[in-house]
């Protein structure tokens, strides 16, 4: 998007767009959990994932706990550590499922990149 500086004041803002996928009744997915995912897949720790978006461990469990339940096989596996510290790990289904959820990310924001910025464009001034 795109924002000008006017007299003081911003112009332009940025509007943004989120994806939030209802599992069920009682499950979403969204950005939250797709960059716990994505995290848990980079450092191999869902400890790791969750204290680098400030969430504590137990909330990042209890996340992937929900995702586990809702879909047919877990996303992600834990082991407990012994001398080397336990491993975390998204299984073939966690890769597939964040993968998924990323493509159906871009294509939304491709699909309305255009009505995002003009919304953008509309909204007020704010003082810089």
């Amino acid at each position: 998007m795109f924002r000008d500086v006017v007299d003081g004041d911003a112009v332009g803002e940025e509007a943004s767009i989120s994806l939030r996928i209802e599992l069920g009744t009682d499950t979403l997915l969204g950005p939250g959990k797709a960059a716990l995912l994505g995290g848990i897949r980079e450092t191999g720790s869902i400890a790791a994932a969750g204290r680098r978006m400030g969430m504590s461990y137990k909330r990042a469990w209890y996340l992937i706990d929900t995702l586990n339940k809702a879909f047919r096989e877990p996303l992600v596996t834990a082991s407990r550590g012994g001398k080397t510290g336990g491993v975390t790990q998204l299984t073939p289904m966690g890769d597939e499922i964040l993968d998924c959820y990323q493509r159906m990310e871009r294509l939304t924001l491709t699909a309305v990149a255009v009505e995002l910025e003009l919304l953008g464009t509309l909204m007020k001034p704010t003082v810089a």
